[in-house]
Formats: structure tokens, C-alpha cells, sequence
């Protein structure tokens, strides 16, 4: 019975290796003080914990004392997705987009104007209005997170504080309209 254990573990570790899973692990931060502007009290908290418990980079309170600054700003959305036969809403289509920009201290443009855009689906019905105002809190609130992640990966891409010419980090923006969210 424990070598039968003892192979399914072993099978399972191996394959999960092999399609390609790995930890987050710590993060390399060219910058080791950041000093974050804007974006809600939610989002920055979060992004303050990513950044401080997966690397050895601090969040500093004020711009003098930063090797880099993070200009984050939000924005929220809600679209009609789905109507019913009689034109009432049957499902809405929320947005968040994420602009952030990430310039050094001496004013160097480490990762220039970039978007994050997250969407959602939620059903609605007017029987429950009241649930669904909480559950769009619920639903922005975990786009916030997911876009906070996102920020975290990007950010590791800067490899210097002082560039060369053309090996800056590259502008990420949607190529187009978002595709619908799945249902």
C-alpha cells in the first residue's frame, strides 16, 4: 500500500512539473524602495503586501525616499452584456482597467503608460437587486486583485533603474476591444 502511495506522489510531483507549474517564489525588483501613488486604499494595501512579502523591496510614504514611483489609477465600469425577448438586462458586463506607469527617481521612465483591462460577467435580476450590488462588489473587488497580481509580474520586468536606450520595459496595452467574459 505505501509503494502504491508512494508512485502516485511521485507521478503526480512529475507531472506537475512537467506542464510547466512553479511558485511564485521571491520577486528581483530593480528598485528596492517604491513609493506607490493613487489607485484605491484596497489596492494599494494589497500591492504594498505583494511587493514587501515577496521581495526585498519596501513601500515607502514618501517620493523622497523612493528609488522608483508607481502612478497607478483606476477606472469602473458596467455594460449591458445580455437582453431578454422583453429588452430587460438579463446579464451586465463589468470592467476594470488598471493604468500604471513606473518612472525613477531621477525622473528615468522605467515602464511607460501601460493598461491593465479585466472584465466580468454577472447575471442580474430585479428579484434580487440588493444581492447583486454585493455581488458586484465581490466580483470588482477580485478583478482588483487579479489586475494587483498582474502589476506585481510587470513590475519585475525592469532590470535597471538607468536603462539604455531602447531596452526600457515596453508599454502593455489591449490590442483591441476585450472579448465578452465566460459565462
Amino acid at each position: 500500500m505505501t509503494r502504491r502511495l508512494f508512485l502516485t506522489l511521485a507521478c503526480s510531483v512529475s507531472m506537475l512539473s512537467a506542464c510547466g507549474f512553479q511558485l511564485r517564489g521571491q520577486q528581483d525588483y530593480a528598485f528596492k524602495r517604491l513609493y506607490i501613488a493613487g489607485g484605491s486604499q484596497a489596492a494599494g494595501a494589497r500591492l504594498t503586501r505583494m511587493v514587501q512579502g515577496g521581495s526585498d523591496t519596501v513601500v515607502v510614504n514618501t517620493v523622497a525616499n523612493a528609488d522608483a514611483t508607481l502612478q497607478i489609477s483606476e477606472a469602473r465600469g458596467i455594460g449591458t452584456l445580455t437582453l431578454n425577448t422583453l429588452g430587460v438586462v438579463e446579464e451586465y458586463q463589468l470592467n476594470l482597467t488598471m493604468n500604471y506607469s513606473l518612472v525613477g527617481k531621477d525622473g528615468t521612465v522605467l515602464i511607460p503608460p501601460s493598461v491593465i483591462a479585466l472584465n466580468r460577467a454577472m447575471t442580474y435580476s430585479d428579484q434580487y437587486s440588493q444581492a447583486k450590488v454585493a455581488e458586484s462588489d465581490i466580483l470588482f473587488a477580485d478583478m482588483e486583485n487579479d489586475a494587483i497580481d498582474q502589476l506585481t509580474r510587470r513590475l519585475s520586468i525592469v532590470k535597471s533603474l538607468h536603462p539604455a536606450p531602447g531596452q526600457g520595459a515596453p508599454a502593455v496595452a489591449p490590442g483591441g476591444p476585450l472579448p465578452p467574459p465566460p459565462l
